[in-house]
Protein backbone atom coordinates (compact mmCIF):
# COMPACT_ATOMS: atom_id res chain seq x y z
CA UNK A 1 0.00 0.00 0.00
CA UNK A 2 1.62 3.53 -0.52
CA UNK A 3 1.59 5.79 2.08
CA UNK A 4 0.85 9.76 2.95
CA UNK A 5 3.35 10.80 5.50
CA UNK A 6 2.14 14.16 7.28
CA UNK A 7 4.14 16.20 9.24
CA UNK A 8 3.49 18.89 11.99
CA UNK A 9 6.65 20.68 13.03
CA UNK A 10 6.30 23.18 16.09
CA UNK A 11 8.59 24.94 18.03
CA UNK A 12 9.20 21.81 20.91
CA UNK A 13 7.51 19.01 18.96
CA UNK A 14 7.29 16.78 15.80
CA UNK A 15 3.72 15.72 14.76
CA UNK A 16 3.22 12.63 12.35
CA UNK A 17 1.03 10.37 11.13
CA UNK A 18 0.96 7.56 7.85
CA UNK A 19 -1.88 7.73 6.17
CA UNK A 20 -2.45 4.35 3.74
CA UNK A 21 -3.70 5.11 0.24
CA UNK A 22 -6.63 3.14 -1.01
CA UNK A 23 -9.01 2.55 -3.91
CA UNK A 24 -10.07 6.19 -5.80
CA UNK A 25 -7.40 8.25 -3.16
CA UNK A 26 -9.11 7.21 -0.30
CA UNK A 27 -7.23 7.67 3.54
CA UNK A 28 -6.41 5.26 5.85
CA UNK A 29 -4.91 6.49 9.62
CA UNK A 30 -1.98 3.86 9.92
CA UNK A 31 0.02 5.26 12.59
CA UNK A 32 0.03 8.41 14.58
CA UNK A 33 3.22 9.67 16.37
CA UNK A 34 5.16 12.62 17.46
CA UNK A 35 8.78 13.83 19.43
CA UNK A 36 8.44 16.09 22.15
CA UNK A 37 10.42 17.93 24.79
CA UNK A 38 12.89 18.84 21.61
CA UNK A 39 16.04 20.06 23.00
CA UNK A 40 15.32 19.29 26.45
CA UNK A 41 13.91 15.89 27.19
CA UNK A 42 12.97 14.53 23.88
CA UNK A 43 10.48 11.47 23.65
CA UNK A 44 9.51 9.31 20.35
CA UNK A 45 5.59 8.25 20.87
CA UNK A 46 4.05 6.70 18.38
CA UNK A 47 0.74 3.90 18.38
CA UNK A 48 -1.06 2.23 15.37
CA UNK A 49 -4.43 3.47 14.47
CA UNK A 50 -6.06 1.03 16.71
CA UNK A 51 -4.31 2.62 19.90
CA UNK A 52 -1.44 0.00 20.34
CA UNK A 53 2.03 1.42 21.25
CA UNK A 54 4.55 1.14 18.63
CA UNK A 55 6.84 2.88 20.55
CA UNK A 56 7.87 4.88 23.72
CA UNK A 57 11.18 6.13 23.82
CA UNK A 58 13.20 8.91 25.64
CA UNK A 59 16.25 10.11 24.34
CA UNK A 60 19.09 12.65 25.37
CA UNK A 61 18.84 16.44 24.71
CA UNK A 62 21.84 16.09 22.52
CA UNK A 63 20.62 13.36 20.39
CA UNK A 64 17.52 15.57 19.59
CA UNK A 65 18.37 18.97 19.98
CA UNK A 66 16.23 20.51 17.37
CA UNK A 67 13.46 19.89 14.68
CA UNK A 68 15.87 18.31 12.05
CA UNK A 69 17.28 15.89 14.15
CA UNK A 70 13.61 15.26 15.45
CA UNK A 71 12.96 14.18 11.97
CA UNK A 72 15.89 12.02 11.80
CA UNK A 73 15.30 10.23 14.88
CA UNK A 74 10.89 9.30 12.92
CA UNK A 75 12.92 8.96 10.06
CA UNK A 76 15.50 5.87 11.54
CA UNK A 77 12.73 4.25 13.50
CA UNK A 78 10.36 4.49 10.90
CA UNK A 79 12.85 2.50 8.23
CA UNK A 80 13.46 -0.16 11.01
CA UNK A 81 10.38 -0.86 11.65
CA UNK A 82 7.90 -0.10 8.91
CA UNK A 83 7.71 -1.25 5.43
CA UNK A 84 5.06 1.02 4.06
CA UNK A 85 5.40 2.75 0.39
CA UNK A 86 6.18 6.61 0.79
CA UNK A 87 3.94 8.01 -1.95
CA UNK A 88 4.55 11.89 -0.87
CA UNK A 89 5.02 13.94 2.42
CA UNK A 90 2.57 16.73 3.21
CA UNK A 91 3.72 18.90 5.95
CA UNK A 92 1.52 21.98 7.23
CA UNK A 93 3.13 25.38 6.87
CA UNK A 94 1.67 28.43 8.82
CA UNK A 95 2.71 31.74 6.95
CA UNK A 96 1.33 31.42 3.09
CA UNK A 97 1.88 35.08 2.39
CA UNK A 98 -0.26 36.44 -0.18
CA UNK A 99 0.85 34.61 -3.33
CA UNK A 100 -0.41 31.17 -1.44
CA UNK A 101 -3.99 30.58 -1.64
CA UNK A 102 -3.97 26.53 -1.79
CA UNK A 103 -1.62 23.60 -1.28
CA UNK A 104 1.60 23.51 -3.38
CA UNK A 105 4.04 21.32 -4.44
CA UNK A 106 7.64 21.95 -2.65
CA UNK A 107 10.92 23.33 -4.26
CA UNK A 108 13.26 25.49 -3.53
CA UNK A 109 11.91 28.56 -4.96
CA UNK A 110 8.74 27.70 -2.40
CA UNK A 111 10.86 27.47 0.41
CA UNK A 112 13.04 30.72 -0.56
CA UNK A 113 9.21 32.14 -0.84
CA UNK A 114 8.64 30.95 2.32
CA UNK A 115 11.31 32.05 4.44
CA UNK A 116 10.32 35.49 4.12
CA UNK A 117 7.35 35.28 6.09
CA UNK A 118 9.80 33.58 8.81
CA UNK A 119 9.63 37.07 10.75
CA UNK A 120 5.75 37.06 11.10
CA UNK A 121 5.45 33.51 12.35
CA UNK A 122 8.62 33.13 14.43
CA UNK A 123 7.27 30.41 16.89
CA UNK A 124 6.05 28.26 13.53
CA UNK A 125 7.49 28.81 10.48
CA UNK A 126 11.10 28.02 10.83
CA UNK A 127 10.23 24.73 12.16
CA UNK A 128 7.85 24.29 9.66
CA UNK A 129 10.31 24.77 7.25
CA UNK A 130 13.12 23.18 8.98
CA UNK A 131 11.98 19.20 7.87
CA UNK A 132 11.22 20.18 4.60
CA UNK A 133 14.70 21.08 3.98
CA UNK A 134 15.99 18.16 5.38
CA UNK A 135 13.73 16.00 3.19
CA UNK A 136 14.64 18.51 0.13
CA UNK A 137 18.40 17.48 0.83
CA UNK A 138 18.24 13.76 1.98
CA UNK A 139 15.09 12.85 -0.93
CA UNK A 140 14.80 15.79 -3.61
CA UNK A 141 13.00 13.34 -5.64
CA UNK A 142 10.12 12.75 -3.24
CA UNK A 143 7.28 14.64 -3.78
CA UNK A 144 6.51 17.34 -0.74
CA UNK A 145 3.11 19.68 -0.41
CA UNK A 146 3.12 22.59 1.38
CA UNK A 147 -0.43 22.41 3.54
CA UNK A 148 -1.05 26.83 4.18
CA UNK A 149 -3.19 27.88 7.61
CA UNK A 150 -3.44 30.98 5.78
CA UNK A 151 -4.98 30.10 2.34
CA UNK A 152 -8.57 28.84 3.32
CA UNK A 153 -9.04 32.57 4.44
CA UNK A 154 -7.94 33.73 0.98
CA UNK A 155 -11.25 34.78 -0.25
CA UNK A 156 -11.80 37.93 2.20
CA UNK A 157 -13.54 40.58 0.79
CA UNK A 158 -11.21 43.54 0.37
CA UNK A 159 -12.56 45.85 2.98
CA UNK A 160 -11.80 43.05 5.64
CA UNK A 161 -8.91 42.33 4.13
CA UNK A 162 -7.19 45.87 4.77
CA UNK A 163 -6.10 47.65 7.29
CA UNK A 164 -6.48 51.49 7.81
CA UNK A 165 -3.32 52.42 6.53
CA UNK A 166 -1.68 53.55 3.13
CA UNK A 167 -2.50 51.28 0.12
CA UNK A 168 1.10 50.83 -0.48
CA UNK A 169 1.54 48.40 2.80
CA UNK A 170 -1.30 46.21 1.28
CA UNK A 171 0.43 45.22 -1.66
CA UNK A 172 3.42 44.86 0.23
CA UNK A 173 1.74 42.20 1.85
CA UNK A 174 0.64 43.94 5.37
CA UNK A 175 -2.89 42.29 5.17
CA UNK A 176 -5.11 40.57 7.16
CA UNK A 177 -4.81 36.79 6.13
CA UNK A 178 -6.35 34.74 9.19
CA UNK A 179 -4.77 31.64 10.41
CA UNK A 180 -5.92 27.80 12.04
CA UNK A 181 -7.29 27.73 8.31
CA UNK A 182 -6.59 23.87 7.89
CA UNK A 183 -8.87 23.35 10.80
CA UNK A 184 -11.54 25.61 9.52
CA UNK A 185 -11.67 23.80 6.34
CA UNK A 186 -11.91 20.32 7.88
CA UNK A 187 -14.86 21.61 10.37
CA UNK A 188 -16.21 23.14 7.24
CA UNK A 189 -15.98 20.06 5.49
CA UNK A 190 -17.49 17.96 8.37
CA UNK A 191 -20.27 20.34 9.01
CA UNK A 192 -22.58 18.72 6.18
CA UNK A 193 -22.03 15.53 7.22
CA UNK A 194 -22.40 16.15 11.52
CA UNK A 195 -25.27 19.07 10.99
CA UNK A 196 -26.31 19.67 7.57
CA UNK A 197 -28.75 21.90 8.21
CA UNK A 198 -26.18 24.83 9.75
CA UNK A 199 -23.51 23.68 7.20
CA UNK A 200 -24.88 26.49 4.59
CA UNK A 201 -25.74 29.22 7.12
CA UNK A 202 -23.86 31.77 9.17
CA UNK A 203 -21.75 29.97 11.66
CA UNK A 204 -18.80 31.32 14.19
CA UNK A 205 -16.17 28.31 14.78
CA UNK A 206 -13.65 28.89 17.60
CA UNK A 207 -10.31 26.92 17.45
CA UNK A 208 -9.65 26.88 21.04
CA UNK A 209 -6.24 25.46 22.08
CA UNK A 210 -2.76 27.07 22.81
CA UNK A 211 -3.03 28.44 19.97
CA UNK A 212 -6.12 30.07 19.63
CA UNK A 213 -8.63 32.07 16.78
CA UNK A 214 -12.24 32.37 15.63
CA UNK A 215 -13.86 32.12 11.91
CA UNK A 216 -16.75 33.52 10.32
CA UNK A 217 -18.21 31.01 7.94
CA UNK A 218 -21.14 31.34 5.42
CA UNK A 219 -22.04 28.95 3.41
CA UNK A 220 -18.39 26.96 4.37
CA UNK A 221 -16.61 29.77 3.30
CA UNK A 222 -14.35 32.34 5.28
CA UNK A 223 -15.65 35.90 5.81
CA UNK A 224 -13.59 36.80 8.71
CA UNK A 225 -11.60 35.74 11.31
CA UNK A 226 -9.70 36.91 14.52
CA UNK A 227 -6.73 36.54 13.37
CA UNK A 228 -4.90 38.68 11.22
CA UNK A 229 -1.39 39.83 9.65
CA UNK A 230 0.43 37.29 12.43
CA UNK A 231 -1.02 34.93 14.62
CA UNK A 232 -0.83 37.24 17.17
CA UNK A 233 -4.02 38.71 17.12
CA UNK A 234 -7.73 38.37 18.13
CA UNK A 235 -8.32 36.08 21.50
CA UNK A 236 -6.00 35.22 24.41
CA UNK A 237 -3.73 32.30 24.08
CA UNK A 238 -1.51 30.36 25.70
CA UNK A 239 1.52 32.80 25.56
CA UNK A 240 0.20 35.06 23.09
CA UNK A 241 -2.21 38.21 24.10
CA UNK A 242 -4.46 38.46 21.17
CA UNK A 243 -5.70 41.97 20.45
CA UNK A 244 -3.14 44.19 21.80
CA UNK A 245 -3.08 48.02 21.25
CA UNK A 246 -0.52 48.96 19.41
CA UNK A 247 0.32 52.28 21.73
CA UNK A 248 1.22 49.44 24.28
CA UNK A 249 3.87 48.05 21.51
CA UNK A 250 5.06 51.95 21.08
CA UNK A 251 5.32 52.19 24.69
CA UNK A 252 7.63 49.06 25.49
CA UNK A 253 9.44 50.18 22.56
CA UNK A 254 10.24 54.06 23.28
CA UNK A 255 9.30 54.44 26.92
CA UNK A 256 10.94 51.29 29.32
CA UNK A 257 13.73 51.08 25.89
CA UNK A 258 12.81 47.33 25.19
CA UNK A 259 14.58 46.09 21.86
CA UNK A 260 12.26 44.84 19.11
CA UNK A 261 13.36 40.76 20.08
CA UNK A 262 12.70 41.47 23.61
CA UNK A 263 9.02 42.42 22.57
CA UNK A 264 8.89 40.05 20.18
CA UNK A 265 9.81 37.08 22.76
CA UNK A 266 7.34 38.73 25.21
CA UNK A 267 4.48 38.91 22.80
CA UNK A 268 4.85 35.06 21.71
CA UNK A 269 6.06 33.67 24.77
CA UNK A 270 5.64 35.55 27.56
CA UNK A 271 1.66 37.04 26.89
CA UNK A 272 -1.39 35.50 26.80
CA UNK A 273 -2.69 32.93 29.77
CA UNK A 274 0.88 32.75 30.85
CA UNK A 275 1.67 36.40 31.48
CA UNK A 276 -1.91 37.25 32.53
CA UNK A 277 -1.57 34.41 35.69
CA UNK A 278 1.92 34.59 36.08
CA UNK A 279 1.13 30.49 36.44
CA UNK A 280 0.82 28.82 33.60
CA UNK A 281 -0.13 28.96 29.86
CA UNK A 282 -1.57 25.18 30.44
CA UNK A 283 -5.70 26.03 30.64
CA UNK A 284 -6.52 22.35 32.46
CA UNK A 285 -3.57 24.35 35.01
CA UNK A 286 -5.30 27.48 35.08
CA UNK A 287 -9.42 26.00 36.14
CA UNK A 288 -7.89 23.89 38.87
CA UNK A 289 -5.96 26.18 40.50
CA UNK A 290 -7.51 28.22 43.02
CA UNK A 291 -5.00 31.28 42.74
CA UNK A 292 -7.06 34.75 42.24
CA UNK A 293 -4.61 35.17 38.90
CA UNK A 294 -5.58 32.28 37.50
CA UNK A 295 -8.92 32.41 38.05
CA UNK A 296 -8.52 36.33 36.20
CA UNK A 297 -6.86 34.83 32.97
CA UNK A 298 -9.66 32.23 32.73
CA UNK A 299 -12.23 34.75 32.56
CA UNK A 300 -10.61 37.31 30.31
CA UNK A 301 -9.95 33.98 28.17
CA UNK A 302 -13.92 33.77 28.28
CA UNK A 303 -14.88 37.20 28.26
CA UNK A 304 -12.48 38.18 25.17
CA UNK A 305 -14.08 34.94 23.03
CA UNK A 306 -17.95 36.20 23.70
CA UNK A 307 -16.53 40.00 22.56
CA UNK A 308 -15.42 38.69 19.33
CA UNK A 309 -18.67 36.64 19.02
CA UNK A 310 -20.60 39.60 18.52
CA UNK A 311 -18.05 41.03 16.40
CA UNK A 312 -18.15 37.86 14.10
CA UNK A 313 -21.83 37.64 14.25
CA UNK A 314 -21.68 41.08 12.89
CA UNK A 315 -20.14 40.44 10.06
CA UNK A 316 -22.17 37.09 9.16
CA UNK A 317 -25.34 39.97 9.87
CA UNK A 318 -26.77 37.44 12.26
CA UNK A 319 -25.86 33.74 13.44
CA UNK A 320 -27.36 30.09 12.92
CA UNK A 321 -24.52 28.05 15.03
CA UNK A 322 -21.28 28.40 16.84
CA UNK A 323 -19.20 25.14 16.63
CA UNK A 324 -16.25 24.47 19.35
CA UNK A 325 -13.34 22.83 18.31
CA UNK A 326 -9.65 21.92 18.92
CA UNK A 327 -7.56 21.03 22.43
CA UNK A 328 -9.82 23.28 24.72
CA UNK A 329 -12.85 23.79 22.56
CA UNK A 330 -13.22 19.55 22.92
CA UNK A 331 -12.09 18.90 26.07
CA UNK A 332 -13.38 21.71 28.34
CA UNK A 333 -17.08 21.19 29.11
CA UNK A 334 -16.27 23.89 31.91
CA UNK A 335 -15.19 26.41 29.15
CA UNK A 336 -18.09 25.74 26.57
CA UNK A 337 -20.79 26.44 29.37
CA UNK A 338 -19.00 29.76 30.36
CA UNK A 339 -18.89 30.60 26.49
CA UNK A 340 -22.24 29.35 26.01
CA UNK A 341 -23.08 31.82 28.59
CA UNK A 342 -21.78 34.72 26.83
CA UNK A 343 -23.65 33.87 23.61
CA UNK A 344 -27.40 34.17 25.05
CA UNK A 345 -27.85 37.23 23.34
CA UNK A 346 -27.84 36.04 20.43
CA UNK A 347 -30.26 33.46 21.12
CA UNK A 348 -28.25 30.40 21.95
CA UNK A 349 -29.53 27.96 24.77
CA UNK A 350 -27.04 26.04 26.41
CA UNK A 351 -27.84 22.51 27.58
CA UNK A 352 -25.71 21.47 29.94
CA UNK A 353 -26.42 17.77 30.21
CA UNK A 354 -25.45 17.39 26.42
CA UNK A 355 -22.65 18.93 27.15
CA UNK A 356 -21.24 17.11 30.14
CA UNK A 357 -22.25 13.74 27.97
CA UNK A 358 -20.05 14.94 25.60
CA UNK A 359 -22.65 15.40 23.07
CA UNK A 360 -21.92 17.11 19.29
CA UNK A 361 -24.88 19.26 19.68
CA UNK A 362 -25.14 20.81 23.06
CA UNK A 363 -27.75 23.62 22.57
CA UNK A 364 -31.13 22.80 24.00
CA UNK A 365 -34.46 21.91 21.78
CA UNK A 366 -35.44 25.82 22.14
CA UNK A 367 -31.99 27.58 20.99
CA UNK A 368 -32.28 30.02 18.18
CA UNK A 369 -28.06 29.33 18.16
CA UNK A 370 -27.15 25.63 17.49
CA UNK A 371 -24.17 24.96 19.71
CA UNK A 372 -22.15 22.15 18.30
CA UNK A 373 -18.96 20.53 19.48
CA UNK A 374 -16.62 18.93 15.89
CA UNK A 375 -13.00 17.41 16.21
CA UNK A 376 -11.17 18.86 13.97
CA UNK A 377 -8.26 16.75 12.38
CA UNK A 378 -5.43 19.16 10.65
CA UNK A 379 -3.71 16.34 9.70
CA UNK A 380 -6.29 14.22 7.49
CA UNK A 381 -7.02 17.95 5.67
CA UNK A 382 -3.22 18.06 4.90
CA UNK A 383 -3.20 14.16 3.86
CA UNK A 384 -6.26 14.87 1.31
CA UNK A 385 -4.56 17.57 -0.11
CA UNK A 386 -1.42 16.03 -0.91
CA UNK A 387 -2.97 13.09 -1.65
CA UNK A 388 -4.75 15.40 -4.69
CA UNK A 389 -1.68 17.06 -5.31
CA UNK A 390 0.14 13.55 -5.63
CA UNK A 391 -2.39 12.30 -8.08
CA UNK A 392 -2.46 15.41 -10.49
CA UNK A 393 1.38 15.39 -10.68
CA UNK A 394 1.40 11.70 -11.67
CA UNK A 395 -1.47 11.79 -13.97
CA UNK A 396 -4.51 10.31 -11.49
CA UNK A 397 -2.24 7.04 -10.60
CA UNK A 398 0.91 7.85 -8.29
CA UNK A 399 3.51 5.00 -7.42
CA UNK A 400 4.88 4.89 -4.21
CA UNK A 401 8.68 4.27 -3.27
CA UNK A 402 9.66 2.46 -0.21
CA UNK A 403 9.91 4.50 2.85
CA UNK A 404 13.24 6.26 2.97
CA UNK A 405 13.12 9.75 5.13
Amino acid sequence: METILVVNAGSSSVKFQIFGVEEAGALQRLIRGQVDGIGSRPRLVARSNDGTSLIERSCGSDEVPDVAAAIDTVGTWLRKTQTFKLAAVGHRVVHGGPAYDRPVVIDQGAVANLERYISLAPLHQPNNLAPIRALLKGRPDLLQVACFDTAFHHGHSAVADHFAIPERYYAEGVRRYGFHGLSYEYVAGRLPQVAPDIAGGRVIVAHLGSGASMCALSNGRSVESTMGFTALDGIPMGTRPGQIDPGVLLYLLTEKGMEPAAVRDLLYRDSGLKGLSGISSDMRELQSNPDPRAMLAVDHFVYRIGLNAGMLAAALGGLDAFVFTAGVGENSPVIRARIAEKLAWLGARFDPEANANGNSRISGADSQVALMVVPTDEELMIAQHTVALLSEQSGGGATGQRLAV
